[in-house]
């Protein structure tokens, strides 16, 4: 069973693998590589709450009062949650010794929530299938992803190191 400690442990490691998503898009931003925009995943989630799941098209969708706060917040919790679900399926023993692979493997696996779930529903179609560069967007996607599950481990990792 976990205890508060390790729930707030499993936060931690969802918030440093997303901060370090965070750093990759800047990065990819630098380059001049197109990045998420997060007020656009606040706008979603907005209207989500509102009721309207399914857009034409995001941007279009009318604007919700603190939609950036809103996405930025929206992303970390998604990034806590699959912190979480990591744990869930490696168990708690992980977090003290983590490993690379189940990290990664997760990371990857999230892709599957942006491109079937919340592409669809903003109306840039399954797996970005309404946008230019479809295939370019999903790569980036899965690389964006894998990076996440980077993350995680290092995440877990530095944390473990601290604890000890």
């Amino acid at each position: 069973m976990a205890s508060p400690q390790d729930i707030i442990q499993v936060a931690f490691i969802g918030i440093g693998a997303t901060a370090f998503m965070d750093m990759w898009l800047k990065l990819l931003q630098r380059l001049g590589v197109p990045t998420l925009n997060f007020a656009l995943i606040g706008r979603w989630a907005g209207h989500l709450l509102r009721g309207k799941f399914r857009h034409t098209l995001i941007g279009r969708a009318p604007p919700i009062p603190g939609e950036a706060a809103l996405g930025w917040l929206v992303h970390y919790a998604v990034g806590m949650a699959f912190a979480g679900l990591l744990v869930v399926g490696q168990g708690l023993a992980w977090m003290a010794a983590p490993s690379m692979l189940p990290a990664l493997v997760l990371g990857i696996c999230t892709v599957i929530v942006p491109l079937g779930v919340m592409q669809p529903a903003m109306g840039l179609g399954f797996a970005s299938s309404k946008t230019p560069t479809p295939f370019r967007n999903c790569l980036r996607s899965v690389v964006n992803h894998g990076v996440f599950g980077l993350g995680l481990y290092l995440s877990a990792a530095g944390i473990a190191w601290i604890r000890q």
